[in-house]
């Protein structure tokens, strides 16, 4: 298992090229699950959970491949088993994606209960409920989930999400656009991703109106063609790259990316006292020379500031003058960062869903180790600030999200290493029984 280090107390200056976005791409992947057509997606990024999907659809039946270092051809013409088992499923929650389609197109699914990063419980109940609003019978057995479709297909249902939920809303999306008549969809979640799936279904041939607010309707057509997609870039590695020269100096320029994905977190950079600049497709960041202002942040649903920005936040804080909050709304365990953090030297208190940080105490390397994606690279940022060199281990979080990480953040001047970790592993069990 590698380990990553870092020498703290650098500024950056450079270009970031940005990648495409993991959570667009995932859904975007199983999509092609709906069609036997060939799907062709660009701007795909070369991670970790992007080889965890592929390794479920061609399970499933999916011929992928590379037709260039961010171009991916997928073609599902026959689906040869409806199973997801949990050797696949559990090293990555997205991978519940797949059960919509395969209820759409081949009417059954037997789908492991889904693993990933442990910052929540992440209840897939509301999926279950809306695939049985449209007529699909569920159970759940062993760790598995069962679902049929009834014999004449999944029928066109109105279905409000008790919650917003991303995964839901992609979900139930991909099982209608081949169901019988409308489904309407409200209390939808509005993300980025959601918007780029539409786009990709709608170029296939499916009929789906999105009013922005809400509330999506899907009209199911009888079958799908195949189409040229590029995916949209990653809006949360845009906004980990601005953190990154806040927090010690320096100045960025973040190329292929979309500003207007990230309005509310570009407010509150600028509100801090950050210099952003930005284009249609670039934003620049530079540190204004003296100290940040401290800042509150409450996570939520987009347009607002996305949970998975929310460690890179807090890490800020901690080099920001005076007292910040952070107000998690999403997710119950998304603290975990926190007791690495504190390592750091930072002063940070948690109450319930409520972390107080006090700014500005300085902050001294230390071995920490990543909890989950976002987490891991909370703990990057925060080894910039760091006196000293900072050692990350279980660095295999940040190869599920962050594409070429080590070789952007070098290109600005830090200095960063990944090295194999020759730490050996203890069996705890054996050494308290010898």
């Amino acid at each position: 298992m590698d380990k990553i280090e870092i020498i703290g107390r650098q500024t950056l200056k450079g270009d970031v090229r940005i990648s495409g976005a993991k959570n667009a791409a995932l859904p975007l992947m199983c999509a092609s699950l709906l069609t036997d057509k060939e799907i062709i997606l660009k701007n795909i990024p070369r991670l970790g959970d992007i080889a965890t999907m592929i390794s479920v659809l061609e399970h499933l039946g999916a011929a992928i491949h590379w037709k260039s270092h961010d171009i991916i051809s997928l073609n599902v013409a026959h689906i040869e088993t409806s199973e997801a088992p949990y050797d696949l499923v559990r090293k990555m929650r997205a991978s519940i994606l797949a059960l919509g389609p395969l209820l759409g197109r081949y009417g059954q699914a037997i789908v492991s209960l889904p693993g990933g990063c442990a910052i929540g419980v992440r209840p897939i109940d509301i999926h279950l409920k809306g695939f049985e609003k449209m007529g699909a019978h569920i159970t759940i057995d062993g760790g598995n989930i069962h679902a049929k479709a009834p014999q004449n297909g999944l029928q066109g249902c109105d279905f409000h999400f008790p919650v917003v939920t991303v995964t839901g809303t992609e979900n139930m999306i991909m099982a209608a656009v081949l169901a019988n008549g409308v489904t309407t969809l409200t209390n939808a979640a509005q993300e980025p991703e959601i918007n780029d799936l539409c786009d990709l279904l709608v170029k296939i041939g499916a009929d789906i109106h999105n009013d922005l607010k809400g509330t999506i309707t899907i009209t199911g057509v009888s079958s799908l063609n195949g189409a040229i997609h590029s995916v949209i870039p990653d809006r949360i590695e845009t906004g980990t790259y601005c953190v990154a020269p806040l927090m010690y100096g320096g100045d960025v320029t973040l190329h292929n990316t979309d500003p207007s994905y990230l309005n509310s977190f570009l407010d509150v950079l600028k509100s801090i006292g950050a210099i952003i600049k930005t284009t249609d497709d670039s934003i620049y960041v530079s540190h204004p020379g003296h100290s940040l202002k401290s800042f509150d942040i409450s996570t939520s649903p987009y347009p607002g500031i996305a949970t998975d920005l929310q460690a890179q936040l807090m890490a800020l804080m901690c080099v920001c003058k005076g007292t910040s909050t952070v107000l998690e709304n999403i997710w119950e365990n998304r603290f975990m960062h926190v007791p690495e953090l504190r390592r750091f030297g930072a002063n940070i208190t948690v109450e319930g869903h409520k972390a107080i940080v006090e700014g500005q105490y300085p902050l001294k390397a230390a071995p920490v180790m990543a909890t989950d994606l976002r987490a891991s690279v909370s703990l990057v940022l925060a080894a910039l600030a760091a006196e000293g060199k900072t050692v990350l281990n279980r660095v295999y979080h940040l190869d599920r999200g962050y594409e070429n990480f080590e070789h952007k953040l070098r290109s600005c001047g830090v200095h960063i290493e990944r090295k194999p970790n020759h730490t050996p592993s203890v069996n705890l069990v054996q050494t308290i029984a010898s």
